[in-house]
């Protein structure tokens, strides 16, 4: 089953950190993206700040463009990974094994498969 691993950071956190902890981070995140790539997974992608962001949302026949992101929440969507495994179990571990899971959360959701017809 394919399951989005969904990173979200306190980004005003993470501006407080050294040098030194972005150089451990880049480590460890060198490490888990090798052996995400090994076990079949696609390495992630890092999103740029929440301050980035542009929102949209049509309402009738107008459309809204907000600056920022859609919620105002202390941690922010940073990144990404999308991974295959069997069971939610091992996608579990994969989101635990992730650097980020250290200074955040990671959301596991499961891919939308048409069989599903769960809405």
């Amino acid at each position: 089953m394919k399951y989005m691993l969904l990173i979200h950071h306190n980004e005003a956190e993470m501006a407080k950190a050294t040098p030194a902890d972005w150089q451990a981070t880049a480590a460890e995140y060198a490490a888990f993206n090798e052996a995400l790539t090994k076990a079949g997974g696609i390495p992630g992608e890092r999103l740029q700040p929440s301050s980035a962001a542009t929102s949209v949302r049509v309402k009738g026949d107008k459309t809204e463009v907000l600056d920022g992101p859609y919620a105002d929440t202390k941690e922010q969507f940073a990144g990404y990974f999308m991974i295959d495994v069997p069971d939610l179990d091992q996608a579990i571990a994969w989101a635990a094994r992730c650097p980020s899971a250290k200074m955040g959360a990671i959301e596991v959701r499961p891919l939308w498969v048409e069989s599903d017809n769960k809405w």
